[in-house]
């Protein structure tokens, strides 16, 4: 009986794990995706039109690749630039 009652009150609390997880990936990700809208807004009012592209071609390329470097190459090259 022990064993009947430990497996269900263990699924019971499964459920909410993974119910609590799937509440912190929405709300991370609708953070993530505003933040990333308002750094795109932010890019395209402070930079010139084709610059504004690369970067944002870059950022959008960095998350899909997961490698970051490709925005900061960006970043670095237009610092550079303006030096």
């Amino acid at each position: 009986m022990k064993k009947s009652t430990r497996s269900i009150l263990q699924e019971l609390s499964d459920i909410s794990i993974n119910k609590n997880q799937d509440l912190i990936i929405d709300c991370r990700g609708a953070n993530i995706i505003q933040s990333a809208i308002n750094l795109i807004n932010l890019i395209k009012e402070s930079y010139d039109p084709e610059i504004a592209d690369d970067l944002e071609r870059r950022f959008i390329n960095s998350i899909k690749s997961k490698n970051p470097a490709k925005f900061n190459r960006g970043i670095k090259l237009l610092k550079e630039s303006k030096k």
